[in-house]
């Protein structure tokens, strides 16, 4: 009986205390939890399209110290896009990235409801899935050239009111390409393969228009412009396109990577799911770029479906 009392009174304290734990615990949150409405809302206003847009952070001395080519470095620029494919793959309601140098703009569709449309959350997320992306697979691309030190990208949230606004910033961004590219393509010639300083490379294009340089690059190098990759000279487009995958002619969803011009006409007539009720469409084998080669991109999206398909 005795025995049965004390085991009684040794619950109904064991009870009694964590009683008093709760309540205590509770009090304490209640009285902190003040902090929280310092907290913005910063919830992205409806029906408008954004964009997030990474920028690599002192990349002009990281290619450096890692030696990227000049003046473009393919692999590295396949990094890139092996980066953005991941944050896609996250998130289905990015409906095209577009990607140049060290730099890549993601745009979400209009309605998209991702994190209630919180910008920090979106921001914060799509920049670091990117940044994780690039270290963990720079030796896929990479190989044997050693990463050095963390790379560091920022980011930013852009909205754009209407599809033309959209249309005129994605212009801006491959214009933006042109410009530099045939800067650099014409700058590392005269380095490289000229001789000259880097200095003296300036000097003889400053002033200079896209036809002297171009008019350069032939004269004195033998180098058509038009024919250097279209990576190259216009950036990279990733879409959501249904991919045969097999010898069976099934397909799947990927990110296709693809190099046109998104300032005519034209690319908004082809892939016009992008504006209009969004669905991915089919990837157009005749546009490959390497005749029937797939776009290595492509090439280890289906590698990795068919090691999935074998394991399970």
């Amino acid at each position: 009986m005795n025995l049965s009392i004390k085991l009684f009174n040794s619950l109904n304290l064991q009870l009694k205390t964590k009683r008093f734990l709760n309540i205590g615990i509770s009090m304490a949150c209640s009285r902190y939890e003040y902090v929280k409405d310092y907290e913005r809302d910063d919830s992205i206003l409806p029906n408008v399209w954004i964009v997030i847009r990474v920028d690599g952070k002192g990349f002009h001395k990281f290619s450096k110290v890692h030696d990227f080519e000049k003046p473009n470095d393919e692999k590295a620029l396949n990094l890139m896009n092996n980066a953005a494919q991941t944050v896609m793959e996250e998130f289905r309601d990015i409906i095209l990235s577009y990607g140049q140098s060290d730099e890549y703009s993601f745009v979400f569709r209009k309605e998209t409801n991702v994190f209630n449309r919180r910008s920090s959350k979106l921001l914060s997320y799509v920049t670091s899935l990117f940044t994780s992306s690039y270290v963990m697979n720079w030796p896929n691309w990479m190989g044997d050239k050693k990463l050095q030190y963390p790379p560091c990208f920022d980011g930013r949230v852009v909205l754009y009111p209407s599809d033309q606004n959209l249309r005129d910033y994605l212009s801006w961004r491959q214009a933006d390409v042109h410009i530099n590219n045939l800067y650099n393509t014409a700058f590392w010639n005269l380095v490289l393969k000229a001789g000259l300083t880097n200095q003296q490379a300036e000097a003889e294009l400053r002033g200079t228009f896209s036809a002297d340089k171009n008019e350069l690059l032939f004269s004195r190098f033998g180098i058509n412009y038009n024919d250097l990759p279209a990576m190259f000279r216009k950036g990279t487009i990733l879409l959501r396109k249904k991919v045969v995958v097999n010898k069976d002619n099934a397909k799947r969803q990927l990110i296709v990577p693809i190099h046109e011009d998104l300032i005519r006409e034209k690319f908004w007539k082809t892939h016009s799911e992008l504006l209009g009720k969004y669905k991915p469409g089919e990837y157009d084998d005749d546009e490959r770029p390497n005749g029937d080669k797939l776009p290595e991109l492509i090439s280890r999206q289906i590698a990795n479906i068919k090691l999935d398909d074998k394991e399970s």
